[in-house]
């Protein structure tokens, strides 16, 4: 294989595995609350319990195999979480009760946590070093496309008759589809056996978190956080400033600015190293912010949609491939999943947290109080990478 080839059939077999593990993430995230309720008359707590029990399976999934990879290798780990994938996913069948539903939930969360730390870790060890940061801006648009098509999918089925139904086919055609597909390529990898490190052995905490990869994973997690507010308040939002028909566009301006913006930014990274990328889009991601919470009008909705998905959005492909790059190869595992674990704690108490703070001040201050956020990011990322980030460029020619 050629040293610099970047589109190899492994490559894109493994991010169109991704993509189908995060399009099926995302098209439940929207339809099985409701499924909840329809079918089993649970209250909205317990029908978004159904929902968010995935995302603690994803985090326990992760954890576990970020340690697992750094022994057994990428490929027999994501052996085991495709397997898993695929039973949880025939399992929504026979889930007849809540209690079942929410086992189920759990575990397929932790497959699908299984699957995207593995196919990160196998991403990482097949993109040739001097063009890391292109391939895994690609690699991270196969989930971007999922965000954006599993809901639609999801909102479709909602309206059709047997629309549960064909929601669990599909969640088990494409599991299967993964298999076959994983089936198809050959992959050689560096072997994975630990070296003999006294002190790592001795902790603990690093052998499931790559330390290594925390101080950018922190800045993800509050990114994140500062994310999350958007992704959930959206809808409600919208309505509270009549702009309900400009909001149905963001999240496709948000898609699209990413997908045409992420093999720039890639490239950039690979040339010039990460700060004349992070820098930028932390403070586009500020002002895209900005823009959000002072929306009156569609076209200022939409212009936060594009700002927000060129900062937030390469900030997030960017900061995956530092937490790579800091980090030693038999330890990429454990690299790609403390960067997820974290940016998805972000993700996941921001909605939970904002969630009180919102009936006492109303959701603009909220969004603005996130551009003082965002900006703090910018001395944290100096003090934890950025002054750091020459040596980096240097160690890699």
């Amino acid at each position: 294989m050629n040293k610099e080839k970047l589109w190899t059939k492994e490559f894109i077999i493994v991010s169109t595995i991704n993509f189908f593990a995060t399009l099926i993430f995302f098209l439940l995230m929207v339809t099985i609350a409701s499924y909840a309720k329809l079918e089993f008359g649970a209250t909205t707590s317990t029908a978004g319990l159904v929902s968010s029990i995935f995302i603690i399976g994803s985090l326990l999934g992760r954890l576990g195999a970020g340690r697992f990879i750094g022994q057994k290798g990428p490929i027999k780990i994501l052996w085991i979480g495709l397997a898993f994938f695929a039973t949880t996913s025939a399992l929504y069948f026979l889930a007849n009760s809540i209690p079942l539903l929410l086992a189920n939930r759990l575990a397929q969360g932790i497959a699908v946590g299984i699957i995207g730390t593995a196919t990160g870790t196998i991403v990482a060890h097949i993109l040739p070093s001097a063009r890391k940061g292109e391939g895994i801006g690609y690699f991270s648009l196969s989930a971007i496309l999922a965000t954006a098509v599993g809901p639609f999918i999801g909102i479709l089925l909602l309206k059709m008759d047997d629309g549960f139904n064909i929601m669990f086919t599909i969640n088990l055609v494409l599991s299967v589809v993964c298999i076959l597909f994983f089936a198809a390529v050959k992959l050689k990898l560096p072997p994975f056996k630990q070296p003999e490190n006294k002190e790592e052995k001795s902790s603990i905490f690093s052998q499931f978190i790559e330390p290594k990869a925390v101080p950018i994973s922190f800045i993800a997690l509050i990114i994140g956080f500062s994310y999350s507010g958007v992704m959930t308040f959206l809808s409600f939002y919208a309505e509270s400033i009549n702009l309900v028909g400009a909001a149905s566009y963001f999240f496709l301006v948000y898609a699209i600015v990413i997908i045409f913006s992420r093999p720039f930014t890639g490239k950039l990274m690979d040339t010039r190293g990460a700060n004349i990328i992070v820098y930028p889009c932390i403070v586009i991601f500020a002002i895209g912010m900005l823009f959000f919470s002072q929306a009156t009008v569609g076209w200022m909705l939409l212009l936060a949609a594009a700002f927000i998905g060129f900062g937030y959005g390469n900030f997030n492909s960017i900061a995956q491939t530092i937490a790579v790059k800091v980090t030693e190869p038999h330890r990429f595992g454990l690299a790609t999943a403390t960067y997820f674990i974290l940016f998805d704690i972000g993700l996941g108490i921001g909605p939970y947290v904002l969630g009180f703070i919102v009936p006492e001040t109303g959701y603009r201050a909220i969004f603005v109080a996130m551009v003082l956020v965002i900006i703090l990011c910018i001395p944290l990322y100096y003090l934890l990478h950025g002054r750091k980030d020459k040596e980096l460029i240097k160690s890699e020619l």
